[in-house]
């Protein structure tokens, strides 16, 4: 105890807890436990956490000094040593293994990490460091321990993996496709360009196309989040990535040259709307959202492009596009696209201009008769042969309830006359097929004339067609005429 009082003043005045320990019981139930034969020490005591308590229970508390009172909240050294129970508690012992190991190998040193508690209650993140004291090697009877509080700092670095996992699961399980990606060489390629002296650069995009794929060729793919798996159609990441150029093909150079324009100008945040492919080959609208992160602005070096499928949203507006221009029951035109049309003929030089009206006989009668879901399988009919006859530039509507048109911009008389051939052809095989309830149509057609109105030619097929209609009943009243008598 002579060296221990002699070095008390430097002891008690230490910046850091200090403990003088007496561990030689300790090293006595070590050498029970050789002779009992046990050589694995580690296995040994994890086993059994009760033996670890049974080791701690033989370490003698000689000396702590002011500093260690004063982490601990204790009064004096009896106060600590009364409810040591409180301070090494929980995991502790678990920790405490790696200290009796070191022992157990013949190390003097040992070091690690532990949980302690003041005897308030308030957690002790501890780093702890022990060294058996000269001339004690063989009975441990003198261990200098020192406890340093790491609180803060273990704080902070579970707060940053805390933050890490969050931000980690924020971008594993967005329902949005997010990529992280290094533009740095891109970053690099564009600088170049600039020190070059070049000022507009669309212009150089324009004449150096070859660049803009370069640049596409230098982009890093650093990671992607499950959701981007799931809108490509991809097993997993390695295969997405082996299949990239599938997925960004067709228009998406354009595409890619517009986003080089923007970082560019400086637009280090833009967003537009792109169509990729999924691994199977099918179409995905996206809204491309690109993003320099905070903090490199000056490299590019990463920069997340998160990915929102809007392929339902597109196909819908498709849908609701293709109603306001169509006849739902024909698939045909419908009278609002046939008078767009007829304005857009009408400011457009190009001239002949020819149409043909259309009507629909019997439709009233088999409503009246049949009911109409006959009407409307006749009406579908004509659909079926007004899609099969006409193509663009021409094309076909339905203007009535039994009335259709066919606008032919660039065709003459001659040209007019052959489509309604076409028309009477595919009208008889349509019939062939039905033959219980045959289509019969009634048919005007006019070519434009110099000077004349996209709305006066049509008039002129118009009154073509009813002419043809009169002519035909009478025809057909004749013939009833004639049976009769």
């Amino acid at each position: 105890m002579t060296s221990i009082a002699s070095d008390l003043d430097i002891f008690d005045l230490a910046p850091i807890a200090m403990w003088i320990e007496d561990f030689s019981a300790v090293a006595a139930q070590f050498s029970d436990w050789r002779r009992a034969g046990i050589t694995d020490i580690r296995s040994f005591l994890n086993e059994d956490v009760n033996r670890v308590a049974a080791c701690s229970q033989r370490i003698r508390i000689l000396r702590v000094n002011q500093k260690t009172l004063d982490l601990f909240e204790a009064d004096s050294q009896e106060h600590l040593t009364e409810n040591l129970s409180s301070i090494f508690r929980d995991e502790m012992l678990q920790s405490h293994v790696n200290e009796l190991a070191s022992l157990w190998d013949g190390s003097l040193e040992f070091d690690g990490s532990a949980v302690n508690y003041t005897l308030s209650g308030r957690r002790l993140d501890i780093q702890l460091r022990g060294s058996v004291l000269p001339g004690h090697e063989k009975t441990l009877g003198r261990v200098l321990i020192t406890t340093e509080d790491v609180s803060a700092r273990e704080h902070a670095r579970r707060a940053e993996q805390e933050n890490r996992l969050y931000a980690e699961g924020i971008f594993e399980h967005s329902p949005v496709s997010l990529w992280i990606e290094d533009f740095s060489r891109v970053k690099a390629l564009v600088e170049d360009v600039r020190s070059r002296g070049i000022v507009d650069f669309r212009v150089f995009t324009d004449v150096h196309p070859e660049f803009v794929m370069q640049c596409m060729s230098e982009i890093s793919v650093i990671d992607v989040n499950k959701a981007t798996l799931d809108l490509f159609s991809a097993p997993d990441r390695t295969t997405l990535l082996h299949g990239i150029a599938n997925i960004f093909r067709d228009e998406m150079e354009k595409t890619f040259r517009e986003q080089l324009i923007e970082l560019w100008n400086g637009n280090l945040f833009h967003q537009r709307e792109v169509i990729n492919y999924a691994l199977d080959g099918s179409e995905r609208h996206v809204l491309l959202q690109f993003s320099v992160f905070p903090g490199h602005e000056s490299d590019w070096s990463r920069v997340q492009v998160a990915l929102t499928d809007i392929t339902a949203r597109k196909k819908a507006e498709a849908y609701l596009e293709y109603l306001g221009k169509h006849d739902v029951l024909t698939k045909l035109h419908n009278r609002a696209f046939y008078m767009d049309e007829l304005n857009r003929l009408q400011r457009k030089p190009l001239r002949p201009v020819s149409a043909l009206i259309i009507d629909l006989d019997g439709l009233k009668v088999a409503n009246d008769q049949r009911g109409h879901d006959a009407g409307d399988a006749l009406l579908r009919r004509v659909g079926e042969v007004l899609n099969g006859a006409v193509s663009m530039p021409n094309h076909a509507a339905r203007i009535g309830g039994d009335e259709f048109a066919v606008l032919m911009p660039g065709a003459d008389r001659q040209a007019a006359l052959a489509m309604l051939e076409t028309i009477q052809e595919l009208l008889k095989i349509n019939n062939q097929f039905y033959s219980n309830a045959p289509l019969d149509i009634s048919v005007g057609h006019a070519t434009s004339e110099e000077g004349e109105t996209m709305e006066a030619m049509v008039r002129r097929a118009d009154l073509a067609m009813y002419e043809q209609k009169r002519a035909r009943r009478a025809n057909t009243s004749s013939a009833l005429a004639r049976a009769s008598a």
